[in-house]
C-alpha cells in the first residue's frame, strides 16, 4: 500500500466541472486521486485543504521555536510548532504528494505559501550545522523516494519553458525549489490556461489538461511497481 498526500489550496470551494466559477485546479486534483483510487483502492488517500483552511504563517516566535533544538524548547514552543509538525508528519508519511496550486499574481497562492513555509523546517524537513564544512544546509528527504506533482491553472497563457511569459511564472519554479530543498526532486506538472479568455481556447486547455493527468497516473503505476 502506497499513502498519496493530496492537497488544494485553490480559494474557491467548488470545482470548475461542477460550477462556473469553480477551480480548475481541484478539478485536475479530483481526477488524479480518483483515478488513482480505481487502480489502487486500498491506497491511504489523506486531503489537505489548505485553500479553504490555511496553515497559520509564520512568526517570530515560530522561528525562534522551530531553531530550538527540541531537548531545548519550552511548552509554548512545542504548542507553537504543534500545527506545522501535523503538517511535516502528512509529508514524511506520503509516497506521493499531488498538488493543486492555481497561479494568483504569476506566484503561489498565500495559504500554499504558508504551507510551503510549515513544512520546510531545520531538523524535521532540512538539516543545518553551522560546523559543518561546504554547505551548512542538507535536505532529511532526498533518499525517501518521494514523488510531488503539480496540478496548476493561469489565467493568461504561454507559461511554459520557453514560452513568451515563461519569467513571469513563479508557481512550478518556486514549488520545484522549496521541495527540491528537503530533497524531493522528482516532480511533474500540468497546467491548464486561457481560464480568463473563457473561450474555445480554455476549453481545449482544460480537456488537453485532464489526458495529460490521466497519462501522468498511468505512468505512475507503471513505472513504480511499489504504486502499483
Amino acid at each position: 500500500m502506497s499513502t498519496i498526500l493530496h492537497i488544494d489550496s485553490s480559494a474557491r470551494p467548488d470545482s470548475s466541472d461542477r460550477s462556473r466559477h469553480g477551480s480548475h485546479t481541484r478539478r485536475l486534483t479530483a481526477r488524479f486521486v480518483a483515478r488513482w483510487r480505481a487502480a489502487r483502492p486500498r491506497d491511504e488517500i489523506r486531503h489537505r485543504d489548505v485553500g479553504q483552511s490555511p496553515p497559520s504563517p509564520v512568526t517570530g516566535r515560530w522561528i525562534q521555536a522551530a531553531f530550538t533544538k527540541p531537548e531545548r524548547r519550552e511548552p509554548w514552543m512545542t504548542q507553537v510548532l504543534s500545527e506545522s509538525d501535523v503538517l511535516v508528519d502528512e509529508l514524511l508519511a506520503a509516497d506521493l504528494i499531488v498538488t493543486g496550486v492555481p497561479m494568483y499574481n504569476f506566484n503561489v497562492p498565500a495559504q500554499f505559501k504558508a504551507y510551503i513555509d510549515n513544512i520546510v523546517r531545520v531538523g524535521r524537513t532540512f538539516g543545518f550545522d553551522r560546523a559543518r564544512q561546504g554547505d551548512p544546509y542538507w535536505p532529511l528527504l532526498a533518499e525517501h523516494g518521494k514523488k510531488l506533482v503539480i496540478l496548476t491553472s493561469r489565467g493568461d497563457y504561454g507559461y511554459g519553458k520557453g514560452e513568451r511569459l515563461e519569467a513571469m511564472n513563479h508557481v512550478e519554479p518556486s514549488i520545484r525549489t522549496a521541495f527540491g530543498y528537503i530533497g524531493i526532486t522528482d516532480v511533474a506538472s500540468v497546467a491548464i490556461e486561457y481560464d480568463e479568455f473563457a473561450d474555445e481556447r480554455l476549453r481545449a486547455s482544460i480537456a488537453r489538461a485532464e489526458l495529460e493527468v490521466d497519462a501522468l497516473v498511468d505512468r505512475l503505476l507503471a513505472a513504480r511497481p511499489d504504486m502499483r
